[in-house]
């Protein structure tokens, strides 16, 4: 069965990552842009894993039960024993925890996709567990389709918003203006200049 999509806001949240090897700093990585804040218990911590800004090691020893007394978003199980993994699954299952168990889709609640980012732009893909070479091949896919500057220009166009709606009144004006912009912009790899936009806006008075 495939898995829904869903994207979920994590700045300022906390959550436990259960695990400090590779596998864990992989996975700390990738949430990295996020907001989030990572606590980690582990016996062993890769001192590239605590160097991490988001990231705050709340324990050096084996996770125990009472580490999800605490008021976390989620859990990361990512140790290299199946077996702690899969006990933290359940704990976590019985109290309505959300969580990843690396490499084991039967014990999630929710999966890591492949992801591509560029700006305020996040695309996940998933194959739900069934081919994650798959879900690589068609994120570079993807990020080769992307147009240049993407990143650059989605950030751009939200800051120009506010200064459009207060300009253009008609809300279907607004839309093609919005169009118009964007597709601008990719034809030109870039964000627009002040002027380019001025001009573009002089219909729409």
């Amino acid at each position: 069965m495939a898995w829904f999509p869903m994207f979920i806001q994590l700045e300022g949240a906390r959550a436990l990552l259960i695990g400090g090897g590779k596998t864990a700093l992989g996975k700390a990585q990738r949430l990295e842009p996020y907001g989030v804040t990572l606590h980690v218990v582990a016996p062993e911590i890769l001192p590239a894993l605590a160097a991490l800004p988001h990231v705050s090691v709340r324990a050096q020893r084996v996770f125990c039960p009472e580490d999800l007394e605490e008021d976390f978003l989620f859990v990361i199980a990512a140790t290299d024993d199946r077996e702690a993994n899969h006990r933290v699954s359940q704990l976590c299952h019985e109290k309505r925890i959300p969580v990843n168990v690396v490499d084991t889709p039967e014990d999630c609640s929710f999966l890591f996709p492949a992801l591509v980012r560029r700006g305020p732009l996040s695309i996940g893909i998933s194959t739900g567990g069934a081919s994650p070479s798959g879900a690589r091949r068609l994120k570079d896919d993807i990020d080769r389709m992307l147009p240049s500057g993407i990143g650059d220009i989605l950030t751009w166009l939200d800051t120009t918003r506010p200064a459009i709606k207060a300009r253009v009144s008609s809300e279907a004006q607004r839309k093609t203006v919005f169009d118009l912009l964007y597709s601008r912009c990719v034809a030109l790899g870039r964000p627009l200049t002040e002027a380019e936009l001025q001009a573009l806006l002089e219909d729409f008075r």
